[in-house]
């Protein structure tokens, strides 16, 4: 009796504790299946792609660097660490090695892009910006590219530097300066833009002999040999002071151009003498344009120009 009574307890006993050993694996089993992840394969994929996947599973992204790779494209994953496949607990880092693309590329087509159009594609290459050089064509319009080295299709490896020949837009006319004399301002000006030319200074000076605000000098004579788009100075017939404010009518057309770029810039030129400081242009300019502004010329003064307030040129103007 007693015996069996002991055969009884002892299997009660292996019985609990069977089940206490079973409980306790399933426990740290499922606690352990809480608390880790399986790592994801992100080699080949796109930096964005890596991050939504690991950020899904608790874990942190580490870009540990970037390198060149010929077999995966720009902003792609090249490496991680631990390998797809391992088994790590959440909240924990993965790191990753980003590509920069092929370490060779073929030279990209610029021919006949605009110089804006071409510095944008140089730099999503990872190229740089070489030499530049100018000429005249008559098939190619102006500030667009004619000619680039290296040539398009060339392999090329990337920092090196792209050298531009743009061009000026067909070659200036060359004729014999027509003559102003004699007509009025508002004539002189028609026939100055018709001709192509540019308004240069215009200055007053009164000949009693002649008629009034008629032109009765230029810059350069009638008969000079001239070059489309250059300036033209004209002398106005009228008095070169009037009424009790002592001012000249008009004074010198001041020409700026700004510089390519991407964006616009704040442009303001400042106009300072010996009594005041005024501002002739304040406004925002893309890039390329052009900026014309008349400089009264009845005292000597300075115009200070600046790009997003910044001192980039200062010129002194001398009083007539």
């Amino acid at each position: 009796m007693i015996k069996r009574f002991a055969k009884i307890t002892a299997l009660c006993l292996g019985f609990l504790l069977a089940a206490a050993v079973s409980a306790y694996f399933t426990l740290t089993f499922i606690i352990k299946s809480e608390d880790t992840v399986i790592v994801p394969d992100l080699v080949g994929k796109d930096v964005v792609s890596a991050l939504e996947l690991l950020t899904d599973l608790h874990l942190n992204t580490k870009v540990s660097g970037s390198e060149f790779s010929p077999q995966f494209p720009k902003n792609y994953v090249v490496f991680q660490e631990p390998d797809a496949g391992s088994e790590i607990k959440k909240d924990r880092d993965v790191r990753i090695i980003i590509s920069k693309g092929p370490q060779n590329i073929l030279m990209p087509n610029l021919i006949s892009l605009s110089e804006q159009q071409a510095r944008m594609i140089i730099e999503e290459n990872g190229l740089v910006g070489g030499h530049l050089s100018h000429t005249y064509n008559g098939f190619v319009e102006a500030d667009h590219v004619i000619a680039q080295v290296p040539a398009a299709g060339t392999m090329i490896t990337r920092r090196a530097g792209v050298d531009m020949l743009l061009s000026l837009g067909p070659h200036p006319v060359k004729y014999l300066m027509p003559d102003f004399s004699g007509v009025s301002l508002d004539q002189a000006l028609f026939l100055i833009e018709k001709a192509n030319l540019k308004v240069g200074d215009i200055r007053s000076q009164l000949d009693a002999k002649k008629e009034r605000n008629a032109v009765i000098g230029q810059e350069p004579p009638p008969g000079y040999p001239a070059i489309g788009s250059g300036p033209v100075h004209l002398v106005i017939n009228r008095p070169s002071e009037e009424n009790r404010l002592h001012r000249p009518i008009y004074g010198s057309l001041l020409q700026y151009r700004i510089k390519s770029g991407f964006l616009k810039k704040h442009i303001r030129m400042e106009l300072e003498n010996a009594k005041t400081t005024t501002d002739l242009f304040d406004d925002y300019m893309k890039p390329g344009e052009d900026i014309w502004v008349l400089v009264p010329r009845d005292q000597e003064a300075t115009v200070y120009i600046f790009e997003d307030d910044d001192l980039v040129d200062a010129r002194i103007y001398k009083a007539w």
